[in-house]
């Protein structure tokens, strides 16, 4: 395992009396650990995303999954990487095809799990993997599926996954292709959790983002509730939403065609009008057709994005290298002058990532380097290999000076 360590020193900003928690930034170091690197020209690795068991030394499982590189989107069964003490070593990936693989549904069409995302569910004593159910004919993605939240319980003891279960919907029509793929969620201390999904109808091809309120006993997950629908006009509307708290606030950041979006809510369900994100400056911060996830620290809250404009026109859709920097929670911007890159560019594209706070000193960055590239020739390896990637599996380390207290309790 390779690690490199950069040390990431809070700056002296004269907007720092405008933010919201009225304190300086929390100071941190970074650690990049490479857990896995190499591919069989066939297939890569992609989606790692990881939860923590806590304990003294929390356990931590990273789940990802291989993307065929000669298709759009296509996935085969969920692997899983564990680390029992903080990172030092890891297991080898292993394959959960029995539980989190695809299933027959008639001859040549089958369903499995993507955009899964493990993360702990405190009042259950359960680690609770959420997603997407992905449709598939050979291997190729079946168009206008009806799409559904895929999710699947960890075992810490035995190390398996249940078989992996679908939610029901409320209104089947208005949520006909809906999930969670690839989103950050709130767990409520009372055990319910908010949810941030996107659908659409049937008929539509704009998604539309909500927050659902669900329950979950340690087995079922169930909607209780739904928040107040949010879109834009044209191309495919908002898409892939996470959800954070922050301060008694709720914050979803949201992807888009042509931006990001951010929105705001004091419930978690009912959420003000999205708001493109911007700069300090007011200008436009360049992610666009990607997602983004937050980082939190009792005194900060960070947004973690790729964007234009950083010498990686080469990458497609600009999806490195992955930046962190700190948000100004009143404003809704991000702040120019704390920008800092967590995962280096090398030719491939890292947008597709997860968050994990392991406890209340360190907060993971996973990623992988997905070995596919821009048109002409998207399915090039060899391109982005050119640049010195090799599907590498990062851990981005943030390693907080100052003891982050409300690390468990969302």
């Amino acid at each position: 395992m390779n690690s490199l360590i950069a040390v990431l020193c809070p700056l002296s900003l004269a907007i720092g009396s405008s933010l919201a928690s009225g304190a300086a930034a929390p100071a941190f170091s970074v650690q990049l650990d490479t857990i896995s690197s190499g591919f069989d020209h066939k297939t890569c690795w992609v989606h790692p995303r990881a939860g923590a068991i806590p304990g003294p030394t929390p356990s931590v499982v990273l789940t990802m999954q291989r993307l065929l590189l000669t298709g759009s989107d296509v996935f085969y069964a969920i692997n899983e990487m564990r680390t029992d003490n903080l990172g030092k070593s890891w297991s080898a990936p292993h394959d959960h095809a029995d539980t989190l693989g695809r299933r027959t549904v008639e001859r040549d069409v089958s369903e499995g799990v993507a955009d899964f995302w493990p993360k702990w569910h405190a009042k259950s004593g359960r680690l609770l993997g959420i997603g997407l159910m992905a449709r598939y004919q050979g291997d190729a993605q079946v168009p206008n599926f009806p799409r559904k939240t895929a999710y699947s319980v960890y075992d810490a003891t035995t190390r398996t996954w249940t078989p992996w279960d679908t939610m029901a919907m409320p209104n089947a029509a208005k949520f006909f292709s809906a999930g969670a793929g690839c989103a950050q969620r709130v767990d409520l201390p009372n055990g319910d959790i908010l949810l941030p999904i996107y659908f659409r109808a049937q008929d539509l091809r704009t998604y539309t983002v909500t927050v659902l309120r669900c329950s979950f006993d340690g087995r079922t997950l169930r909607v209780t509730a739904a928040g107040n629908d949010l879109t834009v006009a044209g191309d495919r509307g908002l898409y892939e939403p996470s959800l954070m708290l922050f301060q008694n606030r709720y914050y979803l950041t949201i992807r888009a065609d042509r931006a990001g979006y951010v929105a705001t809510s004091d419930d978690g369900l009912n959420f003000t009008p999205p708001k493109a994100w911007t700069w300090d400056s007011g200008e436009d911060l360049g992610n666009y057709n990607t997602q983004q996830h937050w980082v939190t620290h009792d005194r900060a809250l960070y947004l973690v994005y790729t964007r234009r404009g950083a010498n990686n026109d080469h990458v497609m859709r600009n999806r490195a290298p992955l930046f962190i920097a700190r948000v100004d929670p009143e404003k809704l911007q991000v702040i120019r002058a704390t920008e800092q890159i967590l995962v280096p560019e090398r030719g491939a594209r890292l947008g597709n990532f997860g968050i994990t706070e392991v406890n209340e000193n360190e907060t993971w960055v996973t990623v992988a380097e997905w070995m596919q590239t821009k048109a002409p020739n998207p399915y090039d390896y060899t391109i982005p290999m050119k640049y010195g990637s090799n599907n590498a599996v990062f851990v981005a380390r943030i390693r907080w000076q100052t003891p982050n207290s409300s690390w468990n309790k969302h």
